[in-house]
């Protein structure tokens, strides 16, 4: 096991990392002031590990109410929020009750939105059991659910007390959710870790046939990155936002699709190729680097063209994103690879190019 920590003053917390942690009770007992918690999960994890985890906590006292939840993107919604507190209301969860997010991305952002809402704050903790959870979402304190207009647009900043990063959730992960994860990881190689892409260009086929060790090491030196990244800028005003790589594009194509029919990361691969392109157009990166970077992707088994959903849709989608700012689109680019900007200033002209070079058009 390896222990990150994520640097925030007195809200500092662990980041474990290792195999069979889900059995292991002495890296939660001091996050858990009562002897009770409410564990929220969906109806695909839960048949695999919440009873690992109610055994593991009913092992050092604590009793546990399981929130079970319909799993998918598409029901990161108010709706779906309003069973969680349904859920701890009934059960009379009180503001000591901590709130475990046993699951993916959807389950962990949910769940750390009703720990800070409910009762106006309750203890959070993340146990998260995908690739993409593990090396992203469950750290860093973002969480949130969906609407109809944008992807994440409501939410709250949000600290768990610990994340559970089990690497052997992994094994039971398809290979399109695998490979979903890929994309975060090689997001922080592009944007900030030239080595650890380097790294992740000689050891992507280890990281497909889910080589332990090499998933290990990639999700801490994700986490690594990450944690460097919020414990300077925790609530996005600045370098925080870098970490966005490939999302203005990535989140239109979601939402332009409708939440779930492409994966987070499916979305965040093509947006990211895009990204490049942009770069490219810019005079930043060569048309050798957007191939390579192309190329990794591929390899990963990730989307690297955009759906056809039309260009004026692109462009009212992205209008949409959490990152506008005075009316203007801000894009995270790439001055070169390992070096990633946040960049206003995006000549239409050249959007327009990349959004029809880098559509799909069947």
């Amino acid at each position: 096991m390896q222990t990150l920590t994520v640097g925030l003053s007195e809200r500092s917390y662990p980041i474990h990392i290792g195999s069979g942690l889900l059995a292991n009770a002495e890296l939660l007992v001091a996050h858990l002031p009562t002897k009770r918690a409410a564990i929220v999960s969906n109806t695909t994890v839960a048949p695999l590990y919440l009873k690992r985890l109610q055994d593991t906590l009913q092992a050092i006292g604590v009793e546990s109410v399981p929130i079970i939840l319909p799993d998918g993107e598409v029901y990161k919604t108010a709706d779906t929020l309003n069973l969680i507190y349904d859920a701890l209301l009934i059960h009379r969860c009180e503001r000591s009750t901590p709130l475990i997010a046993l699951g993916g991305g959807v389950i962990g952002d949910m769940t750390g939105y009703a720990a800070a809402t409910y009762l106006r704050g309750v203890p959070f903790i993340q146990i998260p059991t995908t690739l993409l959870s593990q090396v992203d979402s469950s750290v860093g304190g973002k969480t949130g659910i969906n609407h109809p207009l944008g992807k994440n647009m409501i939410g709250a900043f949000y600290q768990p007390r610990v994340v559970l990063a089990d690497i052997s959730t992994l094994n039971t992960l398809s290979d399109k959710e695998l490979s979903a994860g890929l994309a975060e990881v090689i997001k922080y190689g592009l944007i900030r870790d030239l080595p650890f892409l380097e790294w992740l260009e000689q050891n992507m086929d280890k990281l497909l046939a889910r080589d332990t060790d090499a998933l290990q090491y990639a999700v801490t030196r994700s986490c690594q990155n990450k944690a460097e990244v919020v414990a300077l800028d925790e609530r996005e005003s600045g370098e925080r936002a870098l970490l966005n790589l490939g999302h203005t594009f990535g989140h239109a194509i979601e939402s332009g699709m409708g939440y779930g029919v492409w994966l987070h990361g499916e979305g965040v691969a093509a947006g990211t190729v895009m990204a490049a392109d942009l770069s490219q157009r810019m005079g930043w990166i060569s048309e050798q680097d957007v191939a390579r970077i192309r190329t990794l992707f591929q390899r990963a088994g990730l989307p690297v063209a955009g759906p056809a959903l039309g260009i004026e849709i692109y462009l009212h989608l992205m209008g949409m994103d959490k990152k506008v700012e005075g009316g203007k689109m801000r894009f995270v680019l790439l001055k070169t690879i390992g070096h990633a900007v946040i960049c206003a200033d995006v000549p239409e002209d050249l959007l327009r190019q990349t959004l029809k070079a880098c559509i799909k058009y069947d």
